[in-house]
């Protein structure tokens, strides 16, 4: 079986124009302390350096762009950042293109309103809406159990066509209901509804204080519930929604979002269906017409560079120091800067001094970071599986996954892609790294890459192979690719350079505002706070919006500022926060709350 992998490495807006002038350059360095040269000539205070080139970085340079300004984005391995879409190595053949790998698969959902008003905008062959129609919706979704008959569930929306079931798969189908039915107590259904109409009719200011500081275990009283309980209600919605630990995980995002999700699924202030992929690659999808795009409104783009330190004094930022693809060392200029790298990788590059002038910088640190990491399994034959998501719920390792092919429009899979053998992709999130498996006892950590393969396709067979239903087979297993963004597994120090931003209680009030105390200083990232409070491209794309609108408020543009749109409230829902206002400041429980 042949197994790829690879390894590698406020202040007002006239002053703020003055203060934040300058242009985008840069100046070779061989010390920290050498004089700049000057960069290009340009429009005072319409030069902004960009450093990151993933989503946040690319919105922010989009917004900038289309509203006059001179944009260079820095990035140090591959446009997309963890939203890309990458080959693998040595397995194209015939002139065919190299299989596709990811950092994990796409999700965007209806609750989604920023991003998908960016990819409206992105143009694309033969779209009217641009790589917006790029998105597909798939109609189904399945908790697979192991040892037990999985749950599959159509995905409710106007115009989806239900899945034509065979008549063994209706009977699995009920059998799984029926079994999850009997063993999920009654009271315990009724007393997680009353959990979810108390966080729906608390207040803001509940949401903020109490629910943002007690674990969601906590909250859904999990520890004294049964195991189906805890497995599908407390640890699989946690999992899908906030990718983090029900024990640790805040109220106040699995919450949201799960509230967010309901709403979304009943066709309340949704963008679209709950679900949505993309009908190919990222890259091919999405990334690629984005950069050319951007390209064509005078984007520049450095790639292989990579930000060092944000250089400051006289209570602005005067270079952000980095270093080039060769390893030389330059201080790149500009009236703006904006950090859009993740917050682990950000937040390295802040010194004392910068840290000293906004207080919120320094609470960054105590931001956590997780590993959530993706493998493909490259198939000879197509796995007979739902056709959409799959949720591995009773899994040491905590998997999802999907099988893309059927979802890819582009042609035939193995026509396009590969040696012409493999006929689909399973792509795969690993969630959990430190916890034993079931073939090595290892944590995932602590195996090598090859196990950590071996594993996880153990882990699939266990949930997917269970009950007499062969979904997956060893000789179908063409190759795999990990995330090369995870290296020195089975050794006492692996890394990851793609961590994942986690939401234990407090997260919420260590996130900064994308406008910092620094004049010309902007922050976009998922670890920003935006109303989403989630982790995702969407909190990315809001973020860079935020981000965008602060630098036109201090440059003194009178450019229209970017719309930032908020999940939907139901208005009919506000009445009863109201009256849990009142009791909140009275020091009183929720209306609904039994204990």
């Amino acid at each position: 079986m042949n197994r790829t992998g690879t390894t590698r490495r406020t202040f007002v807006a006239g002053a703020a124009a003055v203060t934040g002038a300058g242009v985008v350059g840069v100046a070779p360095t061989a010390r920290a302390g050498v004089p700049r040269s000057p960069g290009p000539a340009d429009v005072p205070g319409r030069s902004v350096a960009v450093l990151g080139g993933g989503v946040a970085g690319l919105t922010a340079a989009h917004e900038l762009a289309e509203r006059g300004f001179r944009v260079t984005v820095y990035e140090r391995r591959a446009l997309g950042g963890k939203a890309r879409s990458m080959d693998v190595p040595g397995s194209a053949r015939g002139g065919r293109r190299p299989l596709p790998a990811e950092h994990g698969f796409r999700f965007i959902p209806g609750i989604y309103h920023n991003l998908p008003d960016t990819m409206r905008r992105i143009p694309f062959p033969g779209n009217p809406n641009g790589v917006f129609d790029n998105l597909v919706a798939p109609g189904e979704m399945m908790f697979a159990r192991t040892g037990r008959e999985d749950l599959r569930f159509p995905i409710p929306w106007p115009g989806h066509r239900p899945e034509r079931l065979t008549l063994d798969e209706l009977r699995r189908a009920l059998t799984a209901l029926l079994d999850t039915a009997l063993r999920l107590p009654l009271h315990e259904t009724a007393y997680f509804v009353n959990r979810a109409l108390v966080f729906l009719t608390s207040c803001q200011e509940r949401r903020d204080e109490v629910w943002e500081r007690t674990p969601w275990w906590e909250f859904t009283r999990a520890a004294r519930m049964s195991v189906d309980y805890q497995r599908i209600l407390a640890i699989g919605v946690t999992r899908n929604i906030v990718a983090t630990k029900a024990e640790e995980a805040s109220t106040r995002t699995v919450g949201t979002l799960g509230e967010a999700f309901v709403l979304n699924a009943l066709g309340r202030g949704a963008d679209g269906p709950p679900d949505r992929i993309l009908n190919a690659p990222t890259n091919e999808a999405w990334i690629d017409p984005w950069v050319a795009h951007l390209r064509a409104l005078g984007v520049e783009f450095r790639i292989g560079w990579t930000l060092r330190e944000m250089r400051y004094g006289d209570g602005r930022i005067t270079a952000a120091l980095v270093d080039d693809p060769q390893g030389g060392r330059h201080a790149v200029t500009a009236g703006h800067y904006v950090c859009a790298l993740p917050v682990e990788h950000a937040r390295r590059t802040w010194g004392p001094a910068l840290r000293a002038a906004d207080p919120q910088l320094a609470r960054c640190d105590r931001l956590r970071t997780d590993w959530m990491t993706g493998i493909q399994f490259y198939l000879t034959e197509r796995p007979p599986l739902v056709r959409g998501h799959v949720n591995c719920i009773d899994s040491p390792w905590s998997l999802t996954a999907i099988a893309q092919a059927h979802h890819w429009t582009g042609g035939d899979f193995a026509a396009r892609y590969g040696d012409g053998v493999a006929v689909d992709c399973l792509s795969v999130d690993i969630s959990e790294w430190d916890r034993p498996g079931i073939l090595y006892g290892r944590t995932a950590k602590q195996c090598t890459r090859e196990q950590v393969a071996r594993e996880v396709w153990a882990q699939l067979k266990a949930a997917l192979n269970d009950t007499g239903h062969q979904a997956l087979k060893d000789g179908a297993l063409h190759s795999w690719f990990l995330d090369p963004g995870v290296d020195g597994l089975g050794t006492p120090h692996p890394t990851n350079e793609d961590e994942l931003l986690i939401h234990p209680v407090g997260t919420f009030h260590d996130r900064p505002r994308a406008q910092t105390r620094v004049p010309n200083f902007y922050l976009a990232g998922d670890y920003v706070s935006v109303d989403i409070d989630l982790a995702t491209m969407e909190g990315a794309n809001a973020a860079a919006r935020q981000a965008v609108n602060a630098l036109l408020d201090r440059s003194g543009s009178d450019a229209p500022r970017c719309a930032v749109r908020p999940l939907f409230r139901a208005p009919e829902i506000e009445g009863l926060r109201r009256h849990d206002l009142f009791r909140y400041r009275l020091g009183l429980p929720n209306a609904l709350d039994l204990g």
